[in-house]
Order: structure tokens, then sequence, then C-alpha cells
């Protein structure tokens, strides 16, 4: 049981240089590793920090593991409804903890991080995302539909 907490410890930590490194690889070789992992080059349009951020995430699922079967599912539904011309059934999302929320709002970007109960937003708790939303815009707001959580359902 010890080696094996000890050989994640070392592969956590060879994972995290690796990923690390990444920002100071040549293009070439950043298109090596592309092609390592996904197994064809990437597309010549593909931007440098695009091609960071792919090859992070692929090089995390293969050693921490990927999507879980039902997230798969909720996102292979949410491209056919896109694809179908659907608005994406939002409601039965839920959100985790840890989960960080981006809304740009005139001009300046907002982040704000779920936590067990309420929200984080500027390294303050609060207690809901429309208590954000107000603080942000100064008006009453849903939060959920401020951060592209629900859709605007006109009537």
């Amino acid at each position: 049981m010890k080696q094996c907490i000890k050989a994640r410890v070392g592969a956590a930590k060879t994972l995290d240089a690796d990923l690390a490194a990444l920002p100071e690889l040549s293009p070439d070789e950043l298109k090596r590793r592309w092609e390592e992992l996904y197994g064809r080059p990437p597309s010549p349009k593909t931007r440098r920090a695009l091609m960071i951020r792919a090859i992070a995430y692929r090089m995390q699922e293969r050693a921490l593991g990927g999507l879980s079967t039902s997230a798969r599912k909720r996102l292979a539904q949410i491209a056919e409804d896109i694809r179908q011309g659907r608005a994406p059934d939002m409601a039965t999302t839920s959100i985790k903890p840890g989960t960080r929320l981006l809304r740009e709002w005139q001009g300046v970007t907002y982040e704000v991080i779920v936590l067990e109960k309420g929200v984080q937003f500027q390294g303050t708790a609060w207690a809901s995302l429309s208590a954000v939303a107000r603080e942000i815009t100064g008006t009453r707001w849903s939060g959920p539909l401020f951060f592209g959580l629900k859709e605007r359902v006109d009537g």
C-alpha cells in the first residue's frame, strides 16, 4: 500500500514538472508533444496558448483519468441540443464546489469560485451568485442568469 502511495506522489511530481515545462517548449517541441498525445499533428492554425492547454489537459487526463461516463453523456446531449438548434437544458447541471465561473461585464472579467455553501468573490464568501451579480452591476440580477448558467425566458 505504501509503495502505491509513493508511486502516485512521484507520478504527480513528474506531472507537475512536465506541466510547468510546457510554456518553455519550442513550437516544434509542442507540435511533437501534441502528436504523441493526440496521434495526429495539430492544425496549422492552432495557436500556441491553445496547444499548451490542450497538451496539459491530455497529460492530466492520462495521468489522473478523464471525464466520467455521465459527464461525457451530458456533454454529448448538450452538443446534440445545439446541433438541433435547441437551447441546452442547463437546469439539470449541478455546479460542484471548486468550479470557477467567469463573467465579463463592462470590459472587466470577474471570477467566482463555487463553495460548498455559497460562492467566493474577490477573496470573500458570498451567500449567492445573485448577491455577487448585484455587487458587480449595482442592480438586481439573477446570479445564474448573469453568470450564464441559465437562459433568459422572455414571456
